[in-house]
């Protein structure tokens, strides 16, 4: 029988102690523990923040790959335009525009130096031209003009695909390119315009979605001679990039149906759903050689909003992603619980499991212990503090009958709680940021708030508020100087709104992917890296996990459970959550590494 040393190359070492410094595929056992573990390496699937486009537009057109690709066309200001640009992997760099004015176009070409675009609008357009790496020509025409097409293949080889002739005529016309001339082949079984499509020349192609009218999943393939129904997207959606792969392997993104977000990835059977866009837009541009590597650029928010977008994001499959991974569980399940610390010296107060509880408990990165209570028996208080021998809790709300809101500050020095100086407001489900000398406290209720309060270490003092008051949420930051506000409730419902502290004033930044509440204990990482892990949009609950990089939020691996409403600590590259609501209360903690590293313990072989 093969061993494991000769399939590895190594064997299982016996050790009374965990390794400090395994190596990815390492395996031992630890005599101690009397358990088998190893340490591997977690892959996904992630979009991660490009460069951005010199001109921000929309109904623009493509061709390439995610590292050389092709933008041309648009409209940047309610009308067609000619700006042409090409991406090396990192930037943008406006070249030689088309000599014909177009956006809703289509698009072929297998990298940034040969493309094709033909068909769009103002008006209805038959033209086409051939890009050379350096310049437009004009070739020949289409036999049909029209807007909203797709387009798959080469500029040697290339397919035009359905479309319309507004104000109300969806085409099922398919054209093959064969270098020189265009010729009429077999139409789409589903007339539509606004679609997805991939391809790698005129004789292999796919089309999806788009609005038939309305909007379709419907999919089909392209053998050469006709079109033939094969499995369906996911969710139905039009406005959708063109030229994103071939016939077997494809990408979708985007589009008319929310989440506008959404990505799905074809393996030349079945679409599958995947991780999101960090920006939900639609009528933009992509390209992509395969369902691997792609790129996304360009486009408007949603319907409501016609602002044209620059930002780009770059897709990766198989890659090193962060992950979540089981911690030892508290003594206690609660809920609205408040903490401080790191991934594995972290502290947890207070919350609800139920009744109202000031307990304690530290964790060491292995299990957690309990410690001497709060003063206060509350749940939903802001906090704040770096460490599990440094805390701060204040405000929240107090255990019924009277469910008080409390003014009440106490301070945490790895022994004891002792109370200091009071909050000038009585407040709960605030946000909290900085450190024992150095906090801030903002938003919050009771009702919802926009107030902030700074503590300088002995005293707090009132300052600038919140552009938008906001209760349930989440923030984090270094000091009282420099934080970070997400999520939560506002007057309007549950929102996405990010908000940015300078020690002045509060500016609006680029929001969250998802709206939600149930964030107030959520304080992992700072001002410029941060983490948003679960929450909720009652009665619904989350495993989305967001990463802030300073200027957007990236929609990373979710948490193993939904879960809201629990202490969230540590870092953007390590983390930790403890218990919350699942919807039910639980005693629960996730761990969570950036680099995807983890250590697994082995329980079946």
């Amino acid at each position: 029988m093969t061993t494991y040393k000769e399939i590895n190359g190594t064997d299982i070492t016996v050790v009374s102690s965990d390794p400090s410094n395994p190596v990815t595929g390492e395996v031992w056992y630890n005599t101690t523990t009397q358990q088998l573990k190893g340490y591997q390496q977690v892959l996904g699937n992630a979009w991660s923040t490009g460069g951005n486009l010199n001109t921000a537009r929309w109904t623009l057109s493509a061709a390439g790959t995610q590292t050389s690709s092709l933008a041309f066309g648009g409209a940047s200001d309610g009308s067609a335009g000619t700006s042409t640009e090409k991406y090396n992997g990192t930037s943008w760099t406006a070249v030689n525009s088309l000599n014909t004015a177009r956006s809703t176009a289509g698009g072929a070409g297998a990298d940034n130096t040969a493309a094709l675009a033909f068909g769009g609008n103002e008006p209805n357009l038959d033209n086409t031209e051939t890009w050379n790496g350096t310049n437009w020509t004009e070739v020949n025409d289409l036999n049909t003009a029209r807007r909203q097409l797709g387009g798959a293949g080469t500029n040697t080889s290339a397919l035009a695909i359905g479309g319309g002739t507004p104000p109300s005529t969806e085409l099922g016309i398919v054209e093959s390119w064969n270098g020189t001339n265009w010729t009429e082949v077999g139409d789409l079984n589903q007339v539509r315009d606004y679609l997805g499509t991939s391809g790698a020349d005129n004789t292999s192609a796919l089309a999806f979605g788009g609005n038939a009218p309305p909007s379709t999943a419907v999919t089909e393939a392209w053998n050469g001679s006709a079109w033939y129904e094969v499995n369906d997207l996911n969710t139905a959606r039009s406005r959708v990039s063109g030229d994103t792969g071939t016939a077997t392997s494809a990408l979708m993104f985007g589009g008319s149906s929310a989440p506008r977000q959404q990505t799905e990835s074809w393996n030349g059977s079945i679409w599958t759903e995947t991780n999101d866009m960090s920006q939900g837009r639609q009528y933009h541009a992509g390209s992509a050689a395969n369902n691997t590597a792609g790129l996304a650029f360009g486009g408007v928010l949603s319907p409501s909003d016609y602002t044209a977008l620059a930002a780009t994001e770059e897709w990766n499959a198989n890659i090193s992603v962060g992950a979540w991974v089981t911690g030892g569980s508290l003594n206690a399940v609660r809920s609205a619980n408040s903490g401080s610390g790191t991934q594995t010296a972290t502290l947890t107060f207070g919350g609800r499991n139920p009744p109202y509880t000031g307990a304690t408990e530290v964790y060491n990165g292995t299990a957690w212990a309990e410690v001497n209570d709060m003063n206060l028996a509350r749940a939903g208080m802001g906090s704040a503090g770096d460490t599990n021998t440094a805390a701060l809790g204040f405000g929240g709300e107090g255990a019924p009958p009277s469910y008080t809101v409390a003014t009440q500050t106490e301070l945490w020095n790895g022994y004891v709680w002792t109370e200091v100086n009071d909050l000038n407001v009585a407040n709960k489900n605030q946000g909290g940021a900085g450190t024992t000398s150095s906090g801030l406290e903002f938003g919050g209720g009771p009702g919802i708030v926009a107030t902030c309060e700074s503590w300088n270490g002995t005293n707090w003092t009132e300052v600038g508020d919140l552009n938008t008051a906001v209760s349930q949420l989440g923030g984090c930051g270094a000091s009282n100087t420099a934080a970070l506000a997400f999520g939560g409730s506002d007057p309007s419902g549950d929102t996405a709104g990010t908000e940015l502290w300078n020690g002045s004033n509060w500016t609006e930044v680029n929001n969250i992917n998802t709206a939600r509440r149930g964030l107030t204990g959520n304080r992992i990482g700072s001002s410029t890296s941060a983490l948003l892990a679960g929450g909720a949009s009652p009665p619904v609950f989350f495993d989305n996990t967001e990463s802030w990089n300073g200027t957007n939020w990236i929609t990373v691996n979710n948490l193993p459970v939904t879960v809201g409403s629990m202490s969230a600590n540590g870092s953007s590259t390590n983390a930790i959550t403890a218990g919350g609501h699942t919807p039910s209360r639980t005693s629960s903690a996730f761990e969570w590494y950036s680099d995807g590293k983890l250590t697994e313990t082995f329980t079946t072989s």
